[in-house]
C-alpha cells in the first residue's frame, strides 16, 4: 500500500509537468513495486519522472535555442534581393508583411534579445510599385539598404495591358471613370504606328496619383483626402524599347523597358489620347527591376523565411561588383527611386521592444 500511495503522488505531479509520461511510468512503477520494497518503488518512479522533467526542460530549452539562433541570423542577413509582389497592398504594406513574418519566425522581441541593449534590423525596399500592380519589389536588408538606390539605377520593365475608351483619375482601373469615348475605329495598326513617338528619351507629365511630393505629402495622400493639387511639369524620361504584344478591342498589351522615373499609367493614357479616345491601365506587371527578374528572382510569399532570404541573398549577390556593396548612397528626393526603410531597434533601456524609424 505504501508503494502504491507513493505512486500516486509521483503521478499527479508528472502531469503537470509531462502528461505523455504517465502511462509509462505507471507501468514502471507497478512492476518496480511487486519485487521491491515501496522505498525503492518510489525512489524509482522519482528518478523516472525526474528523467522525464529533465527531457522536457531540454526540449524547451532546445526550442528557446533554436529561437535564438534564428534571431542571430535575422540579424546577420545583408544584402539585396526580390520579393514578388501580389496585387493589392502598396509596396510599404508589403514591406510591412515582410518584416512582421521575419520577427514572428525569429521570436523577437523576446527576453533573450531585449536583454541586449542595440539589436537592429534594417530593412527597406526600392522602387515603389504601384498597389494595382504585382511583379518584382526589390528589397535590401542589413547594409543593403543603403546599397538600393544605387543598385536600381538601371532599367525596369513591365507587361502592361491598357483599356481603350476609358479614362480615370488614377489613370488606371482603381480610379473612378471621368472619360469615355469611342474607340471602334482604332486598329492594331494605328497602335504601332504611334509607338514611336513613346520610345527614346521623351518628355512625360506624371501622375497626380503617385509617390511624388508636395510639402513633404505624397501626392496620392493629398489627393484622396481632397485637396486641390497640380500637376507636375512634364520631365524627361527614356524608354528603351515598346512593342504592341496584343490586340483586342478594347484591350492592348504593351511590353515596355524604360528607365527610372518613368510611369506606364502616364504612358496608356498618353496613348488613348494620341488616337483621340482615351485610355487607362487595366493589368500591370513588373517582369523585371534592374538586374532582378521576376522568374527568376522574386521570392513568393511562403518562401519569405530566414533560411530562404538568406540563400536568395547569396545567390542575386553575384549580380554586382563586390564593390559596389561598400558604396553608401543617399536616396534621392521623390522620384523613380521611392525608398523605404525601417529601422526596428530591440532596446531594453528604453522600455521598447519595435521602435520603427522610417526614412
Amino acid at each position: 500500500m505504501e508503494a502504491t500511495e507513493a505512486a500516486a503522488v509521483v503521478l499527479s505531479s508528472s502531469l503537470q509537468t509531462d502528461a505523455v509520461l504517465v502511462p509509462e511510468t505507471a507501468e514502471t512503477v507497478a512492476a518496480m513495486a511487486t519485487g521491491a520494497s515501496a522505498k525503492a518503488a518510489a525512489a524509482a518512479a522519482a528518478a523516472v519522472v525526474a528523467a522525464g522533467a529533465a527531457g522536457a526542460a531540454g526540449a524547451g530549452s532546445e526550442a528557446v535555442g533554436s529561437k535564438a539562433a534564428l534571431a542571430t541570423k535575422l540579424l546577420s542577413l545583408s544584402g539585396v534581393f526580390a520579393v514578388h509582389k501580389p496585387k493589392g497592398p502598396t509596396s510599404a504594406e508589403l514591406l510591412n508583411r515582410l518584416k512582421e513574418k521575419l520577427l514572428a519566425e525569429a521570436g523577437m522581441p523576446s527576453p533573450e534579445w531585449t536583454k541586449r541593449k542595440k539589436q537592429t534590423l534594417k530593412i527597406g525596399h526600392g522602387g515603389t510599385l504601384d498597389s494595382a500592380a504585382r511583379g518584382v519589389l526589390v528589397i535590401g536588408i542589413g547594409r543593403g539598404t543603403k546599397m538600393l538606390t544605387s543598385m536600381l539605377s538601371g532599367s525596369k520593365r513591365y507587361i502592361a495591358t491598357g483599356e481603350l475608351g476609358k479614362a480615370t483619375d488614377t489613370l488606371d482601373s482603381t480610379g473612378k471613370v471621368t472619360e469615355e469615348k469611342p474607340y471602334d475605329k482604332i486598329t492594331q495598326e494605328d497602335i504601332e504606328s504611334i509607338l514611336q513617338k513613346f520610345t527614346g528619351n521623351i518628355m512625360q507629365v506624371p501622375p497626380l496619383y503617385s509617390a511624388l511630393k508636395k510639402d513633404g505629402q505624397r501626392l496620392s495622400t493629398l489627393m484622396k483626402r481632397g485637396a486641390t493639387v497640380e500637376a507636375k511639369p512634364a520631365r524627361p524620361v527614356t524608354v528603351y524599347s515598346l512593342s504592341l504584344q496584343n490586340f483586342q478591342p478594347p484591350f492592348f498589351t504593351l511590353d515596355v523597358e524604360c528607365g527610372g522615373g518613368f510611369y506606364i499609367r502616364s504612358l496608356v493614357s498618353d496613348i488613348g489620347k494620341e488616337l483621340s479616345s482615351c485610355a487607362s491601365v487595366l493589368e500591370l506587371t513588373r517582369t523585371r527591376q534592374g538586374p532582378f527578374t521576376l522568374e527568376e528572382h522574386a521570392l513568393p510569399e511562403d518562401k519569405w523565411t530566414i533560411d530562404a532570404i538568406a540563400q536568395s541573398l547569396e545567390h542575386c549577390s553575384a549580380l554586382f561588383p563586390a564593390e559596389l556593396a561598400l558604396k553608401k548612397s543617399k536616396p534621392k528626393e521623390s522620384n523613380e527611386q521611392a525608398l523605404s526603410c525601417e529601422y526596428i531597434t530591440f532596446n531594453e533601456t528604453k522600455g521598447e521592444n519595435d521602435i520603427i524609424k522610417t526614412v
